[in-house]
């Protein structure tokens, strides 16, 4: 299948709710962080709960291994925490996160898992359970990050079990890693070939694929379309912490499965004059944009180089705010999408 050009624009977000609470903005869960094999991973999961927030999601929770979660917590004291049990190594114990796993999607809007979640080549039992747990259902939109990614590319023959409303992530690196696990070949480097390497990743899952770099691609498998925006000092620790938990508050606020889903079996027959709903794929867009906008705005503020995360997720209500006036128009652009 080959995936069409996209040459629309940027949807504009609906407005917010002039008398909503946090309860009516939604609840992002951050699944991450990690203290076992004798390394320790505790800023990502913070980053993406801070860029939840900035985007206007009413509640964020922290769900992290016990031994890193008051830390977590101190650094962003605007979330609240859940406990990921773990065993005296530091790893997560696989049977007693699922629990866990299961009581979070109850709770949450959207869930965002993998920031900080454990080391590339390091990955134990409990953390593959524990994304597998995330991805087997199918009622709560998940944004699918960093070692989350890595671990489904363990997962023996994982179309399976891949059944959440979802978004990925990953960075060419996580992106090989992930298509040599589904037989998949395009590369995801070449300018020429990534676009076609993002559709046919979203395609075979059933999902929608950010495939981060320059000119960052958005591909639901029907559609391709890439950022043009961005700058050159987004490429330091955590910027793409920030860009998960993006996602995540865009979802939980403006996302809903299941009428989502009711529209697609109602087809013509959604009645006239209904709100529009926003698409997964039409939230990529919007977070991906804001975020490089972000990029853009903090070096023309400051400098070439040395953007700290906290920095940038702290100049996304800005960005959002512009990118959402009447006026604003899209910069990104189609591209093609061969052999996908």
């Amino acid at each position: 299948m080959t995936a069409e050009l996209d040459t629309s624009g940027l949807p504009r977000l609906p407005a917010r709710d002039g008398a909503g609470h946090k309860g009516t903005f939604g609840t992002v869960a951050v699944i991450g962080g990690s203290c076992g094999g004798g390394t320790m991973m505790l800023g990502a999961p913070v980053l993406s709960a801070r860029g939840a927030l900035r985007s206007g999601a009413g509640l964020v929770k922290l769900v992290m291994p016990e031994p890193l979660l008051a830390s977590g917590l101190s650094m962003l004291p605007s979330a609240t925490g859940i406990v990921l049990p773990v065993d005296g190594g530091g790893e997560i114990v696989a049977h007693e996160a699922a629990g866990v796993v299961d009581r979070v999607l109850k709770q949450a809007s959207c869930v965002v898992v993998g920031p900080g979640l454990g080391a590339d080549q390091g990955l134990s039992r409990g953390v593959e359970a524990t994304v597998l747990r995330v991805l087997q259902q199918d009622a709560v939109a998940v944004v699918v990050d960093a070692d989350a990614l890595t671990a489904m590319g363990r997962v023996p023959e994982l179309w399976r079990d891949f059944h959440a409303p979802a978004i990925l992530t990953p960075h060419p690196g996580e992106f090989r890693r992930l298509a040599d696990s589904l037989g998949l070949t395009l590369d995801a480097i070449d300018k020429a070939t990534r676009p076609s390497a993002a559709a046919e990743l979203a395609q075979r899952l059933g999902c929608v694929v950010v495939l981060k770099g320059a000119g960052t691609i958005v591909s639901d498998g029907l559609r391709v379309w890439r950022c043009e925006r961005g700058h050159a000092c987004l490429g330091t620790a955590g910027t793409g912490d920030v860009l998960a938990g993006l996602l995540g508050g865009l979802i939980a606020q403006y996302y809903n499965h299941a009428q989502s889903a009711m529209r697609a079996r109602l087809g013509s027959r959604v009645p006239a004059g209904a709100p529009p709903l926003l698409s997964l794929y039409d939230l990529a867009r919007i977070a991906v944009e804001v975020h490089a906008r972000c990029g853009e705005a903090w070096a023309a503020a400051n400098a070439p180089a040395g953007l700290l995360a906290p920095e940038l997720a702290d100049l996304v209500p800005g960005e959002l705010a512009r990118l959402n006036e009447p006026r604003a128009s899209a910069s990104g652009s189609c591209v093609p999408a061969k052999g996908a």
